[in-house]
């Protein structure tokens, strides 16, 4: 085996690595090209069964439909770079997805095409996706925020009024809650909860959590008032 792609095989799948045993859908790769762009970037693998197996794809077909779906299915569209490597007569595609800066990254599950301009269109709202471990997991109100936040914090102040601290009190007596839990228990506007949790995790006093169902926000050790 090609020293190089045994080594990426071998580390399985994880937060910056995907396998792919074939590509049959552009708007599937989308999800995961979201997800790497809005994460810490990574690479999909394609020709790769998720267990190692070397599989091989014809890879003239594969690169059009990795670009199909990075340039196409994703808004704003996403430039890949590509890598063939050869095994045994098999070609493994290596497609790397970098960070973006113009976050969030939405893929489109389901398009329409424009019968007089032959446009793509979305067909329903777009979907922003964040890569934890090995999975396309959908963004949740806060990252969205985060990731709006970012565009225009240069020079931006932010203050904490009572409500903030209201909500970091009330982190610091529960640990790791789901958005809606918090909106509930705190009886802060959910809009008023979603900007706070964002200002709270862009500066390091929140953290927000996977916990295989659903994003929980929790108090950072050595924040609390």
């Amino acid at each position: 085996m090609h020293s190089f792609l045994e080594k990426l095989i071998a580390q399985g799948e994880h937060d910056r690595q995907d396998f792919k045993y074939k590509v049959m859908d552009a708007a599937k790769l989308a999800k995961s090209v979201s997800a790497f762009a809005n994460t810490n970037g990574g690479r999909l693998i394609i020709g790769v069964r998720d267990d190692g197996f070397i599989s091989g794809v014809t890879s003239e077909e594969e690169i059009f439909m990795m670009r199909t779906a990075a340039e196409k299915y994703c808004i704003p569209s996403v430039q890949t770079n590509f890598q063939t490597v050869i095994h045994k007569g098999k070609t493994v595609l290596i497609c790397e997805v970098p960070p973006s800066s113009d976050k969030p990254v939405c893929a489109i599950d389901d398009i329409i095409i424009d019968p007089q301009t032959a446009e793509i269109k979305p067909k329903d709202r777009p979907t922003a996706y964040v890569r934890v471990d090995d999975e396309n997991i959908v963004a949740s109100p806060v990252h969205l925020q985060i990731w709006k936040d970012q565009k225009v914090e240069n020079g931006m102040v932010v203050q904490f009024s009572d409500d903030e601290r209201k909500l970091t009190e009330f982190l610091a007596e529960n640990h790791a809650l789901p958005l809606n839990r918090i909106v509930k228990s705190t009886g802060l506007p959910r809009r008023k909860v979603v900007v706070t949790l964002a200002n709270l995790i862009r500066f390091d006093i929140v953290a927000c959590l996977f916990d295989g169902k659903q994003f929980l926000f929790s108090l950072k050790a050595g924040s609390k008032n």
